[in-house]
């Protein structure tokens, strides 16, 4: 089992670190997210070395489509295939199941669902994930789950709540399984829960120490940022987070912007994911920390200076807002690729300063210098 340990805590804010087969992770962490195995925006691992990633996310049910996870198992695992040393997170396929909500159906076993690429029957239960996580070998793998609807009724989220916590009984036992067998790529692969319970607090409660009792590697809050408001979030994260272990790491799942990141750090939160960098800087919109600019306006044609001044990100190392924004109204792939280089590399740098400032203890004027900074450039779309 990984080895986490708190560093410094400031309120419910928590410093650690995660020991892994593949390396310490620094917490807080932002996971950078690489759904087919590469980050959207022609970004390569290498790039990734450069502008601080420490994990790299990637998806079950995408490569389980497509190349196939046996062909990576046969090819020696997801880390030699796309060429990264540093930890890999495979998320279960649970999203994907709730994304492609008009073409599943879920049982006690598992779900029946059509590939959204040919529409070919799929079936994926508990076991089906771990044994194509275990194929991939990433570092950490989630557990199956299904990610109900923010807008589903109190006794549907109820009922798929239990079953979710069914669901992690199997995938824990298969997990166990798996890490004992001969041909298994990666026998330490980790295994984190996730807590589901839609915006029902006690529903979501009564599951958080359901599962915290399975003594698992690490702990997620799904099912959130699916349309409910960022209030509900933040209100769901206050009353679920003190229910799951403090001594594991805690995973809030595809959140969110700059603001929620360090909103959840201050309520207990250390693991993240969002494709909102590498999504935004494929259309033009770059982070800094005076807001958000969007490249495409005229107001940048002949601005020779960088998206950020002191920022150290390759693209701000050496070229322009002009430069970039010419790209982007040409459709050159290198415009997207650059905006993309500089939102990750923003941030990551961001939770290098989280971390740094939970160090000093100080985080809590960090944020809000932070918050105040980023919202100068609200009105800019």
């Amino acid at each position: 089992m990984a080895k986490y340990r708190i560093l410094t805590q400031e309120g419910r804010a928590k410093r650690g670190q995660f020991e892994t087969v593949h390396g310490t992770i620094e917490t807080p962490v932002f996971m950078n997210v690489g759904t087919a195995a590469a980050i959207k925006g022609a970004v390569s691992t290498e790039d990734l070395e450069q502008i601080k990633t420490q994990v790299e996310l990637s998806n079950t049910y995408h490569l389980h489509v497509r190349p196939g996870d046996t062909l990576i198992h046969e090819l020696g695992g997801l880390h030699k295939f796309m060429s990264w040393d540093r930890p890999i997170l495979t998320d279960s396929g649970g999203f994907q199941v709730f994304s492609l909500a008009g073409l599943r159906k879920i049982k006690e076993e598992g779900v029946y669902f059509n590939c959204h690429i040919d529409g070919h029957k799929i079936f994926m239960g508990p076991e089906e994930s771990m044994q194509i996580q275990s194929h991939l070998a990433s570092t950490i793998a989630m557990a199956f789950d299904e990610c109900p609807s923010s807008t589903a009724d109190r006794t549907y989220v109820k009922n798929s709540a239990d079953r979710t916590a069914r669901w992690l009984l199997r995938c824990k036992e298969e997990m166990q399984r798996l890490n004992g067998l001969e041909e298994t790529i990666n026998k330490e692969q980790l295994l984190f829960g996730i807590n589901q319970g839609a915006v029902y607090e006690d529903i979501r409660i009564d599951h958080a120490k359901k599962i915290s009792e399975m003594d698992l590697d690490g702990y997620a809050v799904g099912g959130l940022a699916v349309g409910e408001t960022h209030e509900e979030m933040y209100r769901i994260l206050e009353s679920v987070v003190p229910h799951l272990p403090k001594e594991k790491p805690t995973y809030l799942m595809g959140v969110g912007t700059p603001a929620n990141i360090l909103e959840a750090v201050e309520r207990g939160v250390d693991f993240f994911d969002c494709v909102y960098p590498s999504r935004n800087g494929r259309h033009g919109h770059v982070y800094t920390n005076q807001g958000k600019l969007n490249l495409f306006n005229q107001k940048y044609q002949k601005d020779m200076c960088p998206i950020e001044e002191g920022c150290n990100c390759p693209t701000c190392r050496r070229y322009s807002r002009a430069y970039i924004r010419h790209l982007l109204k040409a459709k050159e792939m290198l415009g997207m690729r650059l905006c993309v280089l500089h939102n990750l590399y923003f941030y990551n740098t961001m939770m290098e300063e989280i971390r740094d400032a939970l160090d000093q203890r100080r985080f809590a004027s960090y944020k809000e210098e932070k918050l105040y900074g980023m919202g100068q450039n609200k009105k800019e779309n």
